[in-house]
Order: C-alpha cells, then structure tokens, then sequence
C-alpha cells in the first residue's frame, strides 16, 4: 500500500489534528453520516411496528376471516416466514448490486404490499400481502446494518448500529400504541386495516430520502471502482471544516479480488468462514425463538389473563374488542422495556462488548420467562405482579443482550465481499425460529399450557448463552477491512 493512500475506513476512522500536530480526541459525524444513520433506523422503526402490530390486529382479522388455529399460525408467521426468505434471497443482492441500490429497493417492495395489505379481501391475500411485506424487511435486515456501519468511525460503530436498532423497539411500541388508538377511535372488526395504513405515507418519504445518500465506499472498491470510491467517500466525509483533505484509496488487495469473484453461500461454509457463520446464525436463532413468540402474542396471552372472557371463549364483538384494547395495553406498557433494554446495549456494547452483554441477556432471558411460568402454579393476588415482572425482565434482557447483540455481530463478523451474504443468511436462519414460534405457538399455546411453553422457551434462552461462549468472536472496536481476513 503506498503512503500516500488509506482504505476507506482508514478515512472515515481519521481524526483532525490541531495546528501543531496533536491528534484531537473528536472526531464529528457528518451531515451525510448522521442522515444515512436515520434512514436506516427507520426501515428498523418499520419492522418493529408491522411485526408487533400483527399481535393486536391478530384477533381482529381472526374475527373478520373466521380463522382457526392454522390459518391463525399462518397470519401470525407470514411476515416473519418473509423475512426469512427476504433476508437471504434479496439481502444477499447488496453484495452484487451495491448497497444503495437495495436500500431503495427494498422499502419500495414494502410500500407495494403494505398498500395490498390494508385492502387484503381475503384470508389468502392477507398471507401473500404479510409475506411480501417481510420479504422487504428481510432485505433490511443486512442492508440497513451494512449502510450504517460501513459509513461510520469504528470505535462507535456498536453504538451508532445498535441505536439504528432500536427503532425496531421504538417500532414495536408504536406499532401498539397507534393499534390501540385505532381500535378506539374505530372499535370495529375491520380497524385492523387502518391500523397497517398509518405507515404508508412515512415509508414513502423514507423511500425518497435514500436516493440522496452516498453509497458505499467499501463496496465500490471491492468490485474495482475506484474512482467512484473516492467520490462517494468525498461525499460521505463532507464537512467544515473539510478532513480529510485529500480523499486517496488504495488498490483492492489480490486476495480480496480473488474472493469478490468466488463470494456466495458455499463460502460461509468454508473453514476460513465457519466459525463466524455458526456465531452470526445460531445464537440469532435461538434469541428468535423466544422473542417474536412472545413479542407477538403478548397482547393475547394478557387478554386471555384478565379479559372479560379467556380468549377461544364464545363471545360478541364488544368483549372481543374490550379484551384486545386491554391487552395492547399491557403490551405498551412492557414495550416500553425494549427501549430501555436497548438504550442501555447502546451505551454499553463498545465497552463491555457484544459477547458479554448477549451471553448476560440469555440468561436473563431465561429468568424472565421462569417467572412468568411459575406464576401460573401461585394464588391469583400474586399473578399479576409476576407476570409483568417476567415480562418486563424479558423484555429488558433480550434488548440489551441476544436481540440487540445478534443483529450487530452478523454483520460485524464477514469481510466486505461477502457481509451482505453472511449477514442475510444469519437474518434467515434466525426467522426459521421466528417463524417456528409464530406458527406454532397458538397451537402449543393450548395444548400445553402457557407454563410449560415459557419453560421450554427459558431452557432455549440458556442454550444461547452456551452456544454464544463457545463460538465467541469479539468485534468490539475492530475495523471492518481487519474482521475474518
């Protein structure tokens, strides 16, 4: 590498220097970098509110479609069933397309059949609709991640990648809140449909504003367009005053020139990738497993606790509409524990690290859903109290360790030229066990029992916190162009 050239996280990693030389101790986000960080978090705000807002409006559409257990599976895990497939099959496209160009597309095939959704006249409209849906926000999955972190300086990527994060708690909030508000301007069967329609303009505006980001620097250079490299990085590191002055990258090394051209699937399997793929994948998983399961029927299992009627009950459209207006209520309020949850990951991923704060939110994970579990076998005065105290302990631990953690390491640990690939095929393995849970948990829901089902999901939690000790690969801090070389 000559001298007088720098990789491009070299440039974004560089701080100013005063007059005589003293390196200063900030070094400012851009306008550019700080736009490029909200539109990725809103694509996470998106997914967070579509996917907890299925847990309100699920009840509804169930009245209005006439479902039964199955086809309640089905809607439960059609958008999770799309981000499977989105995550891997389209993710994997910014990898061959550039960045940009899938950070728009992606959220233009959401706005589509978000639109679909909202007129959906049928059970099997209604599942298409949720699953093109997911398949955006699949995409997302990696791309937003890798816009983010391959913008930004290393030593807040964790910070700046998880807080883009964290939307999809801020999502999922919302995405109760405007469900509840909703039903009760518009105590209807068919509210659900508005529910969807409050994201359409939003998305819109999103769409428009990622035409005018600057794509990525590291992609570029990695297929050989350097040029095109120095102009989009120039972009990204506007500012007054201007550093770094002169914008000069060098050559794409021969190996990476070697895997830009042998890149796909098969490599993450390779004795060089393995490792990371298993830590990027596994834990993700795992975390999937008890997460939307639980985010997703909250609402429900609250309802069938202290509504009018347990839910499965013979019952008119008032109780119907009461015990779903209470339920969403309980489920705001837990809500509000993923955002603190994930503040708290935030502030602390680039100093204790991701392998300790997701092996910690495991077990945490696990203790929360033991005491929810338990409160099913102890006398009615105390069920309450236990109940959200589990839930709240549930929520807290997963954001600040597996469901913040996973979604920052699998796109940490692959080099450039197959991040997207690696990233996305991690997203996809996890919603196998997002949409186990979805689909399955209303049937094992009633036949075993809410306890039995939140033990068997606690030991899951305990599992992922061994799998992620033994494969561990701490990212916190490392440069981009040093992970798996």
């Amino acid at each position: 590498m000559s001298l007088s050239t720098k990789t491009p996280q070299e440039h974004i990693d560089e701080s100013p220097v005063w007059q005589d030389g003293t390196p200063a101790n900030v070094s400012p986000m851009t306008e550019m970098q700080w736009r490029i960080w909200m539109l990725a978090a809103a694509g996470k705000f998106f997914e967070g509110m579509i996917v907890f807002m299925t847990g309100v409006a699920l009840p509804l559409i169930v009245a209005e479609f006439s479902l039964g257990t199955f086809e309640k599976g089905v809607i439960g895990a059609a958008t999770l069933f799309g981000i499977l497939i989105g995550a891997t099959a389209l993710g994997s496209m910014a990898d061959t397309y550039g960045r940009k160009k899938m950070f728009i597309a992606e959220l233009v095939i959401f706005v589509f059949f978000l639109i679909a959704l909202t007129v959906s006249p049928s059970f099997i409209f209604l599942a298409l609709a949720l699953f093109g849906a997911g398949l955006a926000l699949g995409c997302d999955y990696p791309t937003a991640h890798i816009v983010v972190s391959e913008s930004i300086p290393s030593r807040i990527r964790g910070k700046l990648v998880l807080g883009a994060f964290a939307f999809q708690a801020v999502g999922a909030l919302f995405g109760t809140i405007i469900g509840y508000l909703v039903l009760y301007d518009n105590p209807q069967i068919e509210a659900w449909r508005w529910m969807y329609a409050t994201a359409i303009i939003p998305a819109i505006l999103v769409i428009i504003g990622r035409f005018f980001i600057s794509d990525s620097p590291h992609w570029l250079l990695g297929k050989g367009f350097v040029e095109r490299a120095e102009a989009e990085l120039g972009r990204l590191l506007k500012r007054e005053p201007q550093y770094p002055c002169n914008i000069k990258l060098s050559k794409v090394a021969e190996e990476e020139n070697w895997e830009a051209k042998t890149s796909g699937f098969a490599k993450l399997f390779t004795k060089k990738h393995i490792r990371a793929t298993i830590f990027a994948s596994l834990p993700w998983f795992i975390q999937d497993l008890g997460t939307y399961g639980i985010g997703i029927f909250t609402p429900i299992i609250l309802a069938a606790t202290f509504g009018h009627n347990t839910v499965g009950d013979d019952r008119n459209v008032a109780d119907l509409i009461e015990n779903t207006m209470q339920g969403t209520k309980g489920a705001a309020f837990l809500d509000i524990l993923l955002i603190i949850g994930i503040m708290f990951a935030i502030l602390l991923t680039d100093s204790i690290g991701r392998v300790k704060l997701q092996i910690f939110g495991f077990i945490g994970c696990a203790a929360g859903l033991v005491l929810v579990a338990f409160s099913d076998s102890i006398g009615v005065e105390y069920r309450l109290p236990l109940i959200f105290t589990g839930f709240m302990l549930f929520n807290f631990m997963t954001n600040i360790g597996p469901n913040a953690q996973t979604y920052l390491i699998a796109g940490e640990v692959f080099p450039t030229t197959i991040r997207g690939t690696g990233a996305g095929f991690a997203a996809s393995f996890a919603k196998i066990g997002a949409v186990m849970t979805a689909f399955l948990f209303p049937i094992l829901l009633k036949d075993l029992g809410t306890a039995k089902l939140l033990y068997i999901l606690a030991g899951t939690s305990l599992l992922g916190a061994w799998v992620t000790w033994a494969y561990r690969i701490e990212t916190k801090g490392v440069s981009l162009e040093r992970i798996n070389r």
